[in-house]
């Protein structure tokens, strides 16, 4: 053995060592060593060197991977051109098998070379494709086309340059008389489609052409004989249609092959091109439906598969925004589908009742989905549907898998379907659905129960008449239901549909079962002391609780509401949460039946979840304690006090949700509301104000500002609550808010309390209450000052005529006060009457004009505001005379009254929103610009470059400072576009927002960051383009993570750059989610440069960290 063999064999001994520097020393080593030219392994060596290499990418250290990862990774590299130039000639072998692999590893190849290589193989699969009439071997065409296929699904990112001249040449072989050439040809168009569609747009007619000419390529069987039979047959066909079947299958014949390939390009063709989903409404679906005759069963499933493609299309998106205002393209897409239904229907009718256990679940998947778009449209078809389940059901030769899929499609339709399409076929959808709730098989029972749950909540609804009568059904339900409830050696999911079930049966009929009732009721009980089954059993005793039949509960509650006290001290959320809610629904429903002593067991429990740990918790706590107060004011008045400490404390929360507060206010209202109240009117209030007048007349620590608007909330609800004493407690505010010795939290409270008790009694008081109003409107304190404009606005809206035109009096009077003014006058028009504004309208339109042109920005801000409140109160009057300001010539007005045009638009719907087309709404209505865009995102693109003409330099001292005016603007054009790409991805060319986001990933930090965020979420909704171009967006990534803040900097600046770094991680971190990705060269030499470097290692973890425990981190803010 050689000096150099010898060292190479004791180095590979090294890396099997138990130390990890050994390993990683040995390994450093060993690379070195093979770098000599000197060095010349024999294959028995190279064996040994790569089959280590190979071990230590899964050691447990990290460096030694990192290490194993650079070293194995290079030679490959490197090895790259001699790959491809030693696999080119093994397409033309005369063995099919390794013709076979070559095409399998060129494809693979092709994802990971150079540009260079990529552009050689492309090239040299060309140049080899001779013309279709050129005389070449069969064989040989086949094989470049499946090298050039396999390279699509591999690589077909990198391809799209090359498809104008590979796309013709694939058409052409496609008209050869060869159905193995023909199903490579269709394979590779499908390959295509997926990843180049942008490029394929200009052929997509030719290859839609061919699919729809190839999907019906069966020269091997005449199908009109089949539906020239199809009248005359009988149930005693069988054995004719195996004689048939056997005349027609040949082993020869592969045209099923084409036909497959055919409808799986469709699939891609309709996946990628949702901007065409009308013409293939016109032209694919009649085709894709007349093929569901199809007698193969592998083709048939794609043609469903297609077909069910084509329904996704359709949906329309879901959210508010779409179900306000249908957008027109998708309503005539529905439509056109609603008219394919009876087409749809008929082809599948046979199929439902098809031998073939797998055309029957692509019958249900079919349907499932079609019934999701289009709710409703099968009813007049459920004759059909019902004989199809019922056949599904009954079959008990195959396996369990299809009675499982038609009771899943049943429970489906029954939430989509009217209920009145079911009753009918009632008789004969009982006894089969019963029949599997009785099954052994776990999964079948439970999947049974559900349906049954569903057909009672349909059928017999609690908010509407009942059209059916249960008495013939309820008996066997009842039955079927109690034998599943009463065992107690089942799966689980049974246990617990069973209970569910149960606790519907009783809710929707219990009125009808009779002597089933009680035992019924018992076993809730019990399975309530169970731990596994008790928050089933809550939630189905919660159903019974809020059926409007008020079944009676006595036989249980004695013994259910300890149990359910002590739930209330568990760890488990969702017991609490499901606990509070039947406890409330008890307490609504049965209210003073319920037993004295069980309940104070129950409150007992309440102080405890009155806390600001959980909100959500304390509402559902604090809406319970109301309904107890409204039913058994003697329990509740024992343990006011600890619940009103607790209450009290959450009220200074900063952080209070609106629904608890609401809650609260409800509570409040129902102490004081009961007779004899359980808290008297004015202790509450003392209770209330207490934290304001305890602090300290400077302020002292203070309270949040937010305290302050909840506890006038709180004091407002009992004012309301007791009319009697409102008078006094606005007479008390307002003396209050004038007295000097008022410390500046009384006078805020004060004034936050008058706003919401609204409108004072008594010509005297409002006098008065003008004064004080006005007076504190020059308060030193800036929050006193807020408060009083606040309260002049609510308190003017309760009584327009005495205080609009004193409050417009006054915005003349008092020039410096016009900003207090003016968010007096906001408040006003957003809290009062539309109608009750109209006759003032002229006057505020004039006022607010005059000051568009006012010096102050903030001014200018809140006079758009106004503006836009305004114009909601008489649209059709307002709007035209606002669109002519629109176009005035002063900068100021124009710039007040584009500002104004967001206030217009409402995140509810609104009468003003047909006459809001021409305005700009892509946030919140994107109904409204979405048929304008072809004309606005031109200029939306345009406002994203720079401009030099914009760019300054300001001398500072020695030093020059530059200034970007334009970057506020494209700022706003970025965000603008993001808006675009979550509300009307359908209507942009992702490949051209691509370009602009490109260049934007360059830009300035702010714009940056924006871009960082939009390329993580083209990732997630378009990865295809994104995968397209994906070498040239790591490079300013790359860049942005590499970057090091210059020395001497300020703390800003290397907290700016971490944050930076960490948006374009997330960025990679959410292109690294892109399946063929790591494909890209540039790519896997960015990751593993990630890997080697410890703080971006460390970085991208957490990234990862982060997106496991908050998955939807895409959402940007753009108030």
């Amino acid at each position: 053995m050689s000096t150099a063999a010898f060292h190479i064999s004791s180095l590979l001994e090294k890396m099997t060592s138990s130390d990890k520097d050994f390993r990683f020393m040995a390994t450093s080593d060993l690379m070195s060593e093979l770098q000599k030219d000197s060095i010349q392994l024999d294959e028995d060596s190279e064996r040994k060197v790569v089959k280590m290499l190979l071990r230590l990418l899964e050691d447990k250290n990290g460096e030694v991977q990192n290490l194993a990862v650079k070293w194995l990774g290079a030679p490959l590299g490197a090895f790259h051109a001699s790959l491809l130039h030693c696999l080119l000639p093994q397409l033309s072998s005369p063995r099919l098998a390794v013709r076979k692999r070559a095409v399998g590893a060129l494809g693979h190849l092709a994802a990971a070379c150079s540009t260079d290589l990529f552009v050689e193989l492309a090239d040299h699969l060309l140049d080899r494709l001779p013309g279709p009439r050129a005389p070449a071997s069969p064989a040989a065409i086949r094989t470049l086309i499946q090298c050039l296929g396999s390279i699509g699904r591999q690589a077909g990112h990198r391809l799209g340059a090359h498809l104008d001249r590979l796309v013709p040449l694939v058409e052409e072989f496609c008209n050869l008389d060869d159905d193995e050439l023909r199903e490579s040809c269709l394979q590779a168009f499908e390959a295509f489609l997926r990843k180049c569609p942008k490029e394929m747009a200009p052929h997509v007619p030719n290859v839609t052409s061919l699919c729809l000419q190839y999907i019906k390529h069966d020269p091997n069987y005449n199908y009109d004989s089949d539906e020239d039979e199809e009248q005359m047959e009988t149930e005693d066909s069988e054995f004719s249609e195996q004689e048939s079947e056997e005349e027609y299958s040949d082993d020869d014949d592969v045209s099923w092959k084409v036909r497959r390939a055919a409808a799986k390009c469709l699939a891609a063709l309709i996946d990628s091109r949702p901007d065409l989903l009308p013409d293939f409404h016109c032209a694919l679906a009649p085709a894709l439906i007349h093929r569901f005759k199809e007698r193969e069963e592998n083709v048939k499933a794609d043609v469903f598969g297609a077909y069910i493609v084509l329904l996704r299309q359709t949906r329309p998106p879901k959210g508010w925004m779409e179900v306000m205002e249908e957008p027109t393209q998708t309503g005539s897409n529905l439509q056109m589908l609603r008219g394919q239904v009876p087409l749809v229907m008929k082809a599948l009718q046979r199929q439902l009742k098809d031998r073939s256990v797998r055309a029957r679940q692509g019958c249900f998947s079919l349907l499932t989905e079609l019934a999701g778009v289009l709710p409703g449209s099968l009813a007049e078809h459920m004759p059909v549907l019902v004989a199809g389940i019922v056949f599904s059901l009954a079959d008990r030769s195959s396996s369990s898998t299809i009675r499982m899929d038609a009771l899943a499609f049943l429970q489906g339709l029954l939430g989509t379907e009217p209920a009145e399409a079911f009753q009918p076929h009632l008789p004969t959808l009982l006894p089969p659905v019963l029949a599997c709730v009785a099954d052994p098989f776990y999964k079948i029972a439970a999947e049974a129960l559900l349906v049954l749950q569903e057909l009672v909540r349909a059928l017999w609804p609690l908010d509407g008449p009942r059209k059916l009568d249960p008495e013939p059904y309820v008996g066997e339900m009842s039955a079927a239901t109690l034998a599943r409830l009463r065992a107690t050696d089942l799966d689980q999911e049974v246990k617990e549909r069973a209970i569910s079930c149960m606790g519907h049966l009783v809710g929707h009929l219990g009125d009808r079962l009779g002597d089933d009732l009680e035992p019924s009721l018992l076993l809730l009980l019990d399975r309530l002391r169970n731990e596994i089954t008790r928050l089933s059993a809550v939630k189905a005793l919660t159903l019974v609780a809020v059926s409007p039949l008020k079944i009676s509960l006595q036989p249980i509650l004695a013994e259910a509401l300890p149990i359910l006290a002590s739930f209330l001290r568990k760890n488990q959320r969702a017991l609490r949460l499901a606990t509070l809610a039947a406890l409330a629904a008890l307490a609504q429903s049965q209210g003073p039946g319920l037993p004295p002593p069980a309940v104070r067991a129950v409150l007992a429990e309440l102080p405890a979840l009155v806390s600001e740990s959980d909100m959500h918790v304390a509402q559902l706590a604090v809406d319970f304690l109301a309904t107890v107060t409204r039913a058994q004011p003697a329990s509740m008045a024992e343990v006011s006090g600890p619940v009103l400490a607790e209450l009290l404390r959450l009220l200074r929360s900063p952080l209070l949700p609106a629904g608890v507060l609401m809650a609260t206010e409800g509570f409040l209202q129902a102490l004081v509301g009961t007779r004899p109240p359980c808290v008297d009117y004015a202790k509450l209030i003392g209770l209330l104000t207490a934290p304001v007048y305890e602090q300290a007349a400077d302020g002292g620590p203070g309270l949040h500002k937010q305290v302050f608007h909840s506890l006038a909330r709180c004091v407002a609800a009992l004012a309301a609550a007791c009319p009697q004493e409102a008078a006094g407690t606005a007479n008390r505010l307002v003396g209050e808010a004038r007295s000097p010795s008022s410390s500046p939290g009384v006078k805020v409270l004060a004034f936050l309390s008058l706003a919401e008790v609204g409108q004072v009694a008594g010509p005297g008081p409002q006098r008065e209450l003008k004064a004080v109003l006005l007076e504190a409107l020059g308060s030193p304190s800036e929050d006193v000052r807020a408060a009083a404009s606040y309260a002049l606005g609510r308190v003017g809206a309760g009584n327009l005529p005495d205080f609009l035109p004193f409050l417009l009096g006054q915005m003349e009077a008092e020039p410096r006060r016009q900003y207090l003014l003016l968010h007096s006058l906001r408040e006003a028009l957003g809290a009062a009457q539309p109608d009750s504004l109209k006759p003032y309208a002229e006057d505020i339109w004039a006022l607010l004009f005059q000051r568009c042109e006012g010096a102050e920005e903030g001014t200018r801000g809140v006079v758009a505001e106004c503006i836009g409140k305004l114009v909601l109160v008489n649209p059709p009057f307002l709007l035209p005379r606002f669109r002519k300001q629109l176009a005035a010539g002063r900068p100021h007005t124009r710039c007040t009254a584009i500002t104004a045009a967001k206030y217009l638009i409402s995140d509810q719907p609104h009468p003003i929103d047909p006459l809001l087309k021409t305005f700009s709404a892509v946030h919140n209505k994107p109904s409204l610009v979405r048929d304008l865009l072809d004309d606005i995102l031109p200029f939306l693109y345009q406002e994203t470059k720079i401009r030099r003409d914009l760019i300054r330099e300001v001398e500072m001292g020695p030093f020059k400072h530059t200034v970007d005016d334009g970057l506020d603007v494209r700022k706003a054009a970025f965000e603008c576009m993001y808006s675009l790409l979550e509300s009307c991805l359908g209507q942009l060319d992702v490949c051209e927002f691509l370009n602009h986001v490109e260049d934007g990933l360059k830009d300035h930090y702010d714009i940056r960051m924006l871009t960082f965020i939009m390329l993580a979420r083209l990732a997630t909704l378009c990865p295809v383009p994104v995968l397209q171009r994906v070498d040239r967006l790591i490079e300013p990534l790359r860049a942005t993570c590499t970057a090091k803040v210059k020395a001497g900097s300020v703390k800003q600046e290397f907290e700016k750059q971490d944050e930076l770094k960490r948006s374009a991680m997330r960025a990679v971190a959410a292109l690294l989610t892109i399946p063929e990705v790591g494909k890209s060269p540039i790519m896997a030499d960015f990751s593993s440069q990630i890997r080697s470097n410890p703080e971006l290692a460390a970085l991208f973890e957490s990234i990862q960290k982060d997106s496991v425990s908050a998955p939807s981190t895409d959402s940007m803010e753009l108030s």
